[in-house]
């Protein structure tokens, strides 16, 4: 049986963002904001936010209790600053916040009680174990 940690990443964060636009709904601001202060503009593509949620449900799945601090330090990238050297920069806490409050919602992440951050739950399990099982 192939579950979530098996299968190939990209492939399955691509599926899961297809099934997540059935139950996610995307904010009207998602068209105008950029990811993080490391980027220059927003994302070209339509669909980044089931994207990005996708990717954030697999991260909660592999990861552990993870939380938004955590998550921005993934979504991060070298903030070029001009002439000066290249830093790095976390990610946008707001993006990352309001996705993991919408699969709170939907029932596939919950609020871990003894560490701090969101575990994934039964039915988020299931859910990824199952796009994990129809993805080719």
């Amino acid at each position: 049986m192939v579950s979530a940690r098996d299968a190939e990443p990209q492939r399955l964060i691509e599926s899961t963002a297809e099934e997540l636009k059935k139950t996610l709904k995307r904010p009207g601001w998602a068209d105008y904001v950029k990811t993080g202060v490391s980027r220059e503009r927003p994302p070209e593509d339509a669909d980044w936010w089931y994207m990005r949620a996708a990717s954030v449900l697999r991260k909660v799945y592999v990861d552990g209790p993870v939380g938004v601090s955590r998550l921005r330090s993934f979504y991060g990238g070298l903030h070029r600053r001009g002439h000066k050297p290249a830093h790095f920069a976390k990610g946008g806490g707001k993006v990352v916040r309001v996705i993991l409050q919408d699969l709170e919602k939907a029932g596939f992440v919950k609020q871990a009680e003894k560490r701090k951050g969101r575990i994934i739950t039964p039915a988020g399990q299931k859910f990824l174990n199952g796009v994990a099982k129809n993805t080719k």
